[in-house]
């Protein structure tokens, strides 16, 4: 029995009026598109926002945190310091990216500072692992390209941009082996912002030990962890499915490198989570019918740093093995359980605070309204201790606005 069935919730067809609806990206196009003129009603909820692509485009992705970034620079915020080599010091999450073709110039002159850099190359609407590939030699760019006798930069199709990141040739390895955190963030709102964080998340493991050495760039069982990949070597175990959870990679860095030190890595994979959808609040399409389950892909480096990687409109919930289908089924009904309440009636003008039992397996990550009633209340605690002598603010701990 599905999670909709358990809740003795009808089946409609799309064209029907419908309370809630699990829509495929190219159904959020049609509903949203100005042609269909369609309006939805305060009791209806939609799984994607209209132009979630901002966050989950990859080149759209890495555009939207470089601005959020300048703009804060601007601002003179305390967020945008930068080191003494024009590093971000807070803001450093996503490896150095470029647009193909249109920063191919920039590109070539990043390359040739460091030349036995490499580098690897995804086309911006592609997921699943489709189209990616390692380079490490400015000739293997001409080469693929279809006009390799130009300095323009031609991809294969003209519709088809890529990025080209700097490749994590340093990852944190468990048992030899390269891995990646997916991690579920839901967001009932971008202004303000509302967003969770699933506590089930879990590692995917390559099947192939990792191997830093140019002669194995092109072998993707080493590097690329998607298991719609893995899953089509030889070394794939259909029983655990190359996955561990991510209670277990805790308890593993707590054994090996310490509380303190899986803490702060923790805290740093919150923290980019929150800004990278800052950096995007302002430009989504909030509209209030809407939610979004997005699919957050994280490398750890070996100095315990993490990197987004980018952010998926759809994560996969089908199932690889019988514990991934009992985690998918739980987290549809905690995403549900948060969107509509238990007992509630769908309605788009209910902004609470979920109560804790309708949580599931969700922390709070960032709720803006309570940061800010937050800000204020240490502020008036703060002006309070200067007059009174107290310590006031500085004795504040963690509250329900944010992880922190």
């Amino acid at each position: 029995m599905n999670n909709f069935e358990a809740r003795g919730w009808i089946q409609v067809n799309p064209e029907d009026d419908f309370n809630f609806y699990w829509a495929n990206v190219q159904n959020i196009r049609n509903i949203f598109s100005i042609e269909s003129g369609y309006r939805l009603s305060d009791d209806q909820f939609i799984n994607h926002f209209p132009n979630h692509m901002e966050l989950t485009r990859k080149d759209l992705m890495v555009k939207n945190i470089k601005r959020y970034r300048k703009d804060l620079e601007k601002e003179g915020s305390p967020l945008a310091e930068k080191d003494e080599n024009g590093r971000f010091v807070h803001l450093d999450f996503i490896p150095q990216t470029f647009m193909l073709p249109s920063d191919y110039n920039l590109f070539v002159e990043e390359f040739r500072k460091n030349p036995n850099t490499t580098w690897i190359m995804k086309p911006c609407g592609k997921a699943r692992g489709i189209g990616i590939f390692l380079v490490n030699k400015l000739s293997q760019l001409k080469k693929w390209s279809r006009d390799g006798k130009t300095n323009v930069f031609t991809p294969p199709t003209a519709k088809e941009t890529y990025v080209i990141s700097k490749y994590i040739d340093n990852p944190l390895l468990i048992g030899g082996k390269k891995f990646d955190l997916r991690l579920y963030v839901l967001v009932t709102s971008f202004k303000p912002l509302k967003c969770y964080m699933y506590k089930l998340g879990f590692c995917r493991f390559c099947t192939v030990k990792y191997n830093a050495n140019v002669n194995e760039l092109d072998n993707m069982f080493v590097h690329l962890t998607n298991v719609s990949i893995q899953k089509q070597g030889e070394d794939y175990n259909s029983i655990h499915g190359g996955k561990w959870t991510v209670q277990n990679l805790r308890l593993f860095l707590e054994g090996t490198r310490g509380k303190e030190i899986a803490d702060k890595l923790f805290d740093e994979i919150n923290w980019l989570t929150v800004h990278s959808l800052k950096a995007v609040s302002g430009c989504i399409s909030n509209d209030r019918h809407c939610f979004e389950c997005y699919g957050y892909d994280i490398i750890i480096d070996d100095n315990l740093k993490p990197w987004l990687i980018e952010v998926n409109a759809s994560p996969s919930l089908t199932a690889t093995t019988s514990s991934d289908r009992i985690m998918k089924y739980k987290l549809i009904s905690d995403v549900i359980n948060i969107v509509i309440p238990p007992g509630e009636l769908p309605d788009v003008r209910w902004s609470r605070i979920p109560a804790k039992e309708n949580l599931g397996s969700f922390d709070i990550l960032y709720d803006e309204e309570l940061a800010q009633a937050d800000i204020l209340t240490q502020e008036i605690k703060s002006r309070v201790g200067q007059a009174t002598g107290t310590r006031g603010a500085r004795d504040s701990k963690r509250t329900t606005s944010t992880w922190k």
